[in-house]
């Protein structure tokens, strides 16, 4: 994830096309054909030793008679060719280059390497930076360039284009051609073995020509980096993605076609919705709602209200939008009170507001100004069907006229074609969404719901951890590798539960024997009825073969069963290895529900936790929700009421509601035993019984592997980095804990707040602060640990327990080059040292991480934090335009402090 000389490519004030050519259909005479067609306005130099012109254009033999060093290089020339021109390249110091030849990966370079590998190499030495290979190019339409050998060219825009697929693209310029849509960028990232989707998100992000990003998808090769980038720029602008492979099918051409897995697509669901990224599902309704949603006002709601001269088109609205489970808006009688002043009085009298055929400018603008009265509505979607007696231009400048000061979100639908046009110009003009049809608008709608419900989702401050616990993460791992240790990857019954046992996740007592006399002898111990299962490492799903028998109720029966067991299990599997038996005590809770937990291991997401209805019957059902961990108590939620099953978890009829409180904790702690146990690769409890007292699990598999990756492999999202946690003894005494910031601490973190001086706030924010809002609080509560930390110093006992004291932040640029920093001590315990304490932590981490720059900005009258810098050995420059000092550490090697 990187950043790094990307600028030369989106923004070259040069370009070099090395296989230029006048052969008429060439990939070197379309390149040079669209950059000297685009109104680039910086030199295009082509590079082929046989021609003296390309396109009327002088040619030069090679890279070294290039008469300036190219900022971007695009590339078309044979496989074999693309290593000397890369070394070229490399000593002419060009930073950037679109690799539009395919095949590299299949071409030996030399007994060890492919030309790819080689390729690759030569780039790293001094980070230029590849697009593709097997591309069709780059267009930014800002600045003219058209570095593709696509056959249409983009007009400006505000949207950015990203696609893995080189067809898609063109398909896709001439469907936004068709329609009139801009470009602010369209990439086509090929094979993605530089230029990968987290660096292009990365740098789109903090792009000020960019209104949206869009995404076509076919597989995620660095998971890390793709959620993170996605993560910190659905925060400032929308991301909507297509992604193929849905179906097995698909996936299996998905991976034929780009070389890599496409991994499941409830999976992929799952990680797109925790980097707040919007998924659509054809190319009409990715443009429709990117339109939508880079004109959206501030969301408030999901109720929608309708105005219409139609009823039969009124109702096809409302059968899209139930549909698509939205909610309708309800009247208030004030509002249908204050619409019978102004309406004809065979108006409708109810949501959608039927305002009849007849309808001018003036009724539809009187009716909007009521109806955006009604606290009821949300949005509104106004409608006109064109009749022999209403003008639609007249109509649609009274809706205009009746909005312009409304703070909530407003839809348009003039239905028709060629009489409707040109109000639909006035729409586009005025910056109102405008629709074709119902459906269309309804589902602009549900995509403003659905992506304000992401957008919350990355604000929402999680709840605290209703119970401190800690778990025996040793011991669990010891009952692992004791499994491994003895060639075992599946883990016996009675060991899985041990392991969740660890982390304090309720399960039946279940025993292990060896024979069918110390099975009675245990059922006997345990007490009646008992649960009888085969314990054999070949066997995982016993009850399908006959290894389970529920309800025992003596020895007789115990022995009974047993016999039947071994004997029916050795005619079907003799080849199997039996151990023995598990004897559990039979759990009878009236009114429980069987649900499914459990975890897998993703060939793209990595691990990945699974919640649903459980049973026998759960293949069958196959009503489950899936989340990428680590899960919060607010993830957990949300991962529960992701299902249908939840619906009869909050009770129904006679049935009361369980304990989802409890739930929501077992599911976190799964959560913690996946990021500490990384030997884990699957998991399941089923069935895992629910019900008001609480959860248990009556059976575990649990599948272990030796290999173990590290966290940055593992987990497509980055941990709490629980072992930055320090405690810390001041000088004179006071004991504080330092540990890295949580999102659980917004409330605390608003408590410190309020504790500050109003000169602390103008030191910190350079200015007067009176509280910070919620979103800006969640930002700097709820990191993404791969690109930003904060550490806090709390009173680790006491009556003030959790209180805030001290907090250092610090955002890294994706390039991992500078940390900006912030520190704040609160004012009441300042003087004892702890801002230095924090201030020492946060360049110890840094520099642990490769961050080459400490720096911040300091006011000239913060005379003890210039004299903390000095002393820790910062340098330091007045920049006078912002009348700041910029204080910088270089973390190459450790500082050395001033005395």
């Amino acid at each position: 994830m990187s950043t790094v000389n990307l600028e030369h490519l989106f923004k070259p004030s040069s370009v070099a096309v090395i296989g230029a050519s006048n052969r008429p259909h060439s990939v070197g005479q379309v390149i040079m054909r669209n950059l000297l067609a685009g109104g680039f306005d910086g030199p295009i130099m082509p590079v082929n030793p046989r021609s003296q012109s390309i396109g009327g254009v002088l040619a030069y033999p090679d890279v070294e008679n290039l008469p300036v060093v190219p900022e971007l290089a695009v590339i078309c020339v044979p496989p074999q060719a693309v290593i000397p021109v890369m070394e070229c390249l490399d000593r002419k110091g060009c930073k950037a280059a679109i690799v539009l030849t395919a095949g590299l990966g299949s071409v030996p370079y030399d007994e060890t390497r492919s030309v790819k590998q080689a390729m690759l190499e030569i780039a790293a030495r001094n980070k230029m930076r590849l697009l593709g290979p097997n591309c069709l190019g780059l267009m930014v339409p800002p600045i003219g360039l058209n570095a593709s050998f696509s056959h249409q060219s983009a007009s400006k825009g505000k949207i950015a284009f990203v696609s893995q697929s080189g067809a898609l693209c063109t398909a896709v310029l001439d469907w936004a051609a068709a329609r009139g849509v801009g470009f602010s960028h369209f990439v086509s990232l090929g094979e993605c073995d530089d230029v990968d989707f987290g660096d292009v998100i990365d740098y789109l992000g903090s792009d000020p020509d960019t209104r949206a990003i869009m995404l076509y998808i076919e597989s995620i090769h660095e998971r890390r980096s793709f959620i993170s980038a996605a993560r910190a720029a659905s925060r400032n602008k929308p991301i909507l993605c297509i992604k193929s492979g849905r179906f097995a099918e698909g996936a299996a051409a998905a991976a034929s076609h780009t070389g890599a897995l496409a991994g499941a697509d409830d999976v992929f669901d799952a990680a797109i919705k925790r980097a707040g990224v919007l998924r659509v599902y054809t190319i009409a309704e990715m443009f429709s709602a990117a339109e939508t949603l880079s004109r959206m006002r501030p969301f408030r709601g999901d109720k929608l209200g309708i105005i219409t001269n139609g009823g039969g088109i009124g109702v096809l609205a409302v059968d899209a939008l139930i549909e698509r489970h939205g909610h309708l808006a309800h009247l208030e009688q004030s509002t249908i009170d204050n619409l019978n002043s102004v309406l004809p009085d065979t108006w409708s009298h109810a949501n959608p507001v039927d305002i009849i055929g007849d309808a001018p400018g003036e009724r539809y603008a009187k009716s909007i100004d009521k109806v955006l009265a009604d606290p009821n509505i949300d949005s509104l979607l106004v409608m006109h069907a064109p009749t022999a007696i209403t003008n639609p231009v007249e109509v649609a400048r009274g809706v205009i006229d009746a909005v312009k000061i409304t703070k909530k979100n407003m839809l348009t639908i003039w239905v028709g074609e060629p009489t409707v046009a040109p109000a639909r110009v006035l729409f586009n003009e005025a910056g109102l969404p405008t629709y074709n049809t119902p459906e269309q608008a309804v589902a602009a709608f549900q995509h403003m719901v659905n992506y304000r419900k992401l957008q919350d989702l990355l604000m929402e401050t999680p709840p605290s951890v209703p119970q401190d616990f800690t778990p025996e993460i040793d011991k669990a791992r010891g009952i692992i590798h004791l499994a491994i240790h003895s060639g075992r990857t599946m883990l016996t019954e009675p060991e899985a539960k041990a392991v969740l046992d660890c982390y304090g996740i309720n399960t039946v007592k279940t025993l292990s024997v060896e024979t069918t006399e110390q099975a009675v002898a245990t059922a006997e111990k345990i007490g009646f009825p008992v649960a009888l299962k085969i314990l054999s490492d070949d066997i995982s799903h016993k009850s399908d073969v006959g290894g389970v028998v529920l309800n025992l109720e003596s020895g007789e029966e115990v022995h009974r069963a047993a016999t039947k067991m071994l004997k029916n299990i050795g005619k079907q599997f003799p080849d199997a290895r039996l151990r023995g038996f598990t004897v559990q005590e039979m759990v009878k809770r009236q009114n429980a529900r069987e649900l499914i937990v459990g975890m897998t291991t993703d060939p793209i997401f990595g691990p990945v936790i699974l919640f649903g209805h459980g049973g026998v019957e759960v293949e069958v059902v196959r009503d489950r929700a899936m989340a990428l961990p680590p899960l919060n108590m607010k993830l957990a939620r949300e991962l529960v009421e992701g299902t249908r099953i939840y619906n009869l978890l909050k009770g129904y009829r006679d049935v009361p509601p369980v304990n989802l409180e409890e739930l929501y904790m077992t599911l976190v702690r799964l959560s913690q035993l996946v990021v500490h146990l990384g030997e884990v690769v699957e998991l399941d409890m089923n069935p895992l019984l629910i019900d008001q007292k609480g959860v248990i699990a009556l059976d575990a598999r649990i599948k272990v592997t030796p290999k173990v990756e590290s966290d940055d492999k593992r987990l497509a999202i980055h941990p709490y980095p629980r072992h930055l946690k320090q405690e810390i003894v001041l000088e004179d005494g006071t004991k504080y804990m330092l540990r890295p910031i949580k999102p659980e601490d917004e409330p605390a973190h608003y408590a410190f707040m309020s504790k500050l001086t109003p000169e602390d706030i103008h030191f910190r924010f350079f200015g007067s602060v009176r509280e910070l809002p919620h979103s800006e609080m969640a930002r700097q509560t709820q990191l993404d640990y791969d690109r930003a930390m904060a550490f806090v110093a709390t009173v680790p006992n006491g009556t003030s327990q959790g209180d805030i004291h001290g907090i250092v932040q610090v955002a890294i640029d994706p390039n991992n080059e500078h940390a900006e920093y912030a520190v704040m001590v609160r004012s009441d315990i300042k003087g004892r040292g702890l801002g230095r304490i924090l201030m020492e932590k946060m360049i110890e981490f840094c520099r642990a991480k490769g961050v080459a720059t400490f720096i911040g900005q300091v006011l000239p009258n913060n005379r003890r934090m210039l004299t903390l810098c000095e002393k820790l050995g910062f340098s330091r420059k007045y920049l006078e335009d912002e009348e700041v000092f910029e204080v910088t550490l270089p973390l190459g090697q450790p500082s050395k402090p001033h005395a």
